[in-house]
C-alpha cells in the first residue's frame, strides 16, 4: 500500500508543477525512493518513462489552451518548456497531427492524455512460481552498448539488442576463453533513461578482461526473490510482462522491495 501512496504522491507532484523544470530527485522524493528505482518501477508498470509522461502532458495541455484561448503559440511553448517555436511545433504535429497554429481554428482535431490515477481493483488471483534464496556474489564480464530509443518501446529494445549481439561476435568468442562459471550467456539491462538503455552481454568470470572494451560488474551476496519463465532460448515476450506482475501483484502483498545494484 505504501507504494501505491508513494506513486500517486510523485504523480501529483509532477501535475502541480507540469510547467516547471520538474527535477526526478524531488518527483522520486515524493515516492520515498530513489530517482532510478522509481523511473523504473514508473516505466515498467506504465509502459511509458516518466519523460514520456510529462511530454505527452504537457503537449496535451498545451492543444486545450490553444484550442479555447487566444494565446499566441510562442507563449504556450515557453510555458510547456519549449525552448523555440521550432521544437514545439515540431513536438506538437507529431503528438497532435496538426500544426500548433491550426489548434486556434475552430473544430481541429486534437488527441488528449490524461493525468494518471493509481487506483485499487481486484486484480491478481493467479499463481506465481518463485523461490527466495541467498544467491553468493557474481562476477560478470562482458561487453556493454548504449541504446537509443524508448526502453518501454518492446520493437525498440529487441531491434537494439539483436544488433549489440550480431556487432560483438568477436567479444563473444574472446569472452568464452574467459568464462569460469556456467555455460550462460547473460542479457543485463541499465540505466534506464527516457533517451535510452544499457545492455550488456556478459558471462561469468573470474578472470580480468584483458580487452579495453568489456567491463566488469559485480552483483553482490544477497538474498533474492527468484522467477522464472519458460525454458526458451531468449524470453524475450515474457520477461516485461512477468516484471510488471512482479510489481503490481506480488510485491504488493509481501514485505519485499527492489534493490539497487551499486556500481
Amino acid at each position: 500500500m505504501e507504494w501505491i501512496i508513494g506513486m500517486q504522491r510523485a504523480i501529483d507532484y509532477i501535475e502541480s508543477h507540469i510547467t516547471d523544470t520538474i527535477d526526478y530527485e524531488i518527483v522520486a522524493a515524493q515516492s520515498f525512493s530513489s530517482s532510478y528505482h522509481f523511473q523504473r518501477v514508473f516505466s515498467i508498470l506504465c509502459g511509458f518513462t516518466v519523460g514520456e509522461y510529462i511530454r505527452n502532458r504537457r503537449l496535451s495541455l498545451a492543444g486545450v489552451e490553444l484550442a479555447t484561448t487566444n494565446t499566441k503559440v510562442i507563449e504556450v511553448a515557453l510555458k510547456y518548456g519549449y525552448e523555440s517555436p521550432d521544437s514545439f511545433a515540431k513536438a506538437f504535429q507529431k503528438f497532435h497531427g496538426i500544426l500548433p497554429s491550426q489548434a486556434h481554428n475552430n473544430g481541429s482535431n486534437l488527441k488528449s492524455f490524461s493525468r494518471l490515477a493509481l487506483n485499487i481493483s481486484l486484480e491478481g488471483g493467479s499463481i506465481m512460481n518463485y523461490r527466495i534464496a541467498e544467491k553468493e556474489e557474481l562476477t560478470i564480464v562482458g561487453h556493454k552498448k548504449k541504446c537509443l530509443g524508448s526502453p518501454t518501446n518492446t520493437e525498440i529494445t529487441y531491434k537494439e539488442t539483436k544488433d549489440h549481439w550480431l556487432s560483438t561476435r568477436s567479444y563473444q568468442q574472446h569472452m568464452k576463453k574467459l568464462r569460469t562459471g556456467a555455460p550462460i550467456w547473460y542479457d543485463i539491462y541499465s540505466d534506464f533513461t527516457d533517451g535510452g538503455f544499457t545492455h550488456m552481454i556478459g558471462i561469468e568470470s573470474d578472470c580480468i578482461p584483458d580487452h579495453n572494451d568489456l567491463e566488469i560488474i559485480k552483483i553482490p551476496k544477497h538474498e533474492y526473490a527468484i522467477f522464472e519463465t519458460k525454458r526458451c532460448e531468449s524470453p524475450d515476450d515474457e520477461w516485461a510482462p512477468l516484471m510488471k506482475k512482479i510489481i503490481s501483484e506480488w510485491m504488493y502483498n509481501t514485505n519485499y522491495v527492489l534493490s539497487i545494484i551499486p556500481k
